[in-house]
């Protein structure tokens, strides 16, 4: 594997059983991401965005096919090996936050430091939080926040392990056209700065335009972009 190609999907297909006989959701995809590159997954709904980022973020596994991340195959992983590997090198933005409603901001971002036994997990997420602006809400629970806020958590939580790429699945779904230009700044200003890969689903063409590279993505295949 070459060494800047820090994402490979090789002939991925994804099959599921369903009533009306076997259902194919991702098909014969083929697809090399470099390090510090930002790509778009790009197409409507049902056209397969979401299970592809799934199986590329080893969240789930192919019928057929490999996925390489960060050199590693991970269908050669047990499942905690693909856990260990994604605490360790991946980082997650979803559309719903996915922040835990018990833990405060700073508690939620510290989470994935105090899981990896990081002794300057406090120091650390602070700063995380400093870098997304939300210094003054650090003690602040999910739900004395604003969607844009809880989304900037969420993105601090994602960036503080310095993964070597960083999966978002419609980022921006949630918010308002403002708030979303706005935390889309804030993911491609971390993107730059960091030198973190960003693999981006999204069905917004604006937003998708924004990033180095698109894919189109129809009926479970790709599509050049």
């Amino acid at each position: 594997m070459n060494k800047d190609i820090v994402l490979e999907a090789q002939g991925l297909c994804k099959q599921v059983s369903s009533p009306e006989g076997t259902l194919t959701i991702v098909q014969d995809v083929s697809l090399q991401v470099h390090a510090g590159e930002s790509v778009a997954i790009v197409g409507a709904s049902g056209a397969g965005k979401s299970t592809l980022l799934a199986l590329l973020a080893g969240l789930d596994l192919p019928t057929r096919g490999r996925v390489l991340l960060d050199g590693e195959d991970l269908s050669a992983l047990d499942e905690d090996g693909r856990a260990r590997l994604r605490a360790e090198r991946v980082g997650f933005v979803f559309q719903s936050f996915h922040l835990i409603p018990a833990l405060t901001a700073l508690e939620n971002v510290m989470l994935p430091l105090e899981l990896a036994g990081r002794s300057d997990a406090r120091q650390a997420a602070t700063d995380a939080l400093d870098h997304v602006g939300l210094r003054a809400r650090i003690g602040h629970y999910p739900r004395q926040l604003s969607g844009g806020e809880q989304q900037r958590v969420a993105i601090a939580r994602a960036f503080v392990m310095r993964p070597a790429v960083l999966f978002a699945d419609e980022p921006t779904g949630n918010l308002d056209t403002t708030t979303g230009a706005k935390i889309a700044d804030l993911l491609f200003a971390l993107n730059a700065d960091s030198g973190t890969t960003l693999v981006l689903v999204t069905h917004d063409r604006t937003l998708a335009a924004r990033c180095g590279r698109s894919v189109i993505m129809e009926a479970g295949q790709l599509t050049a972009g």
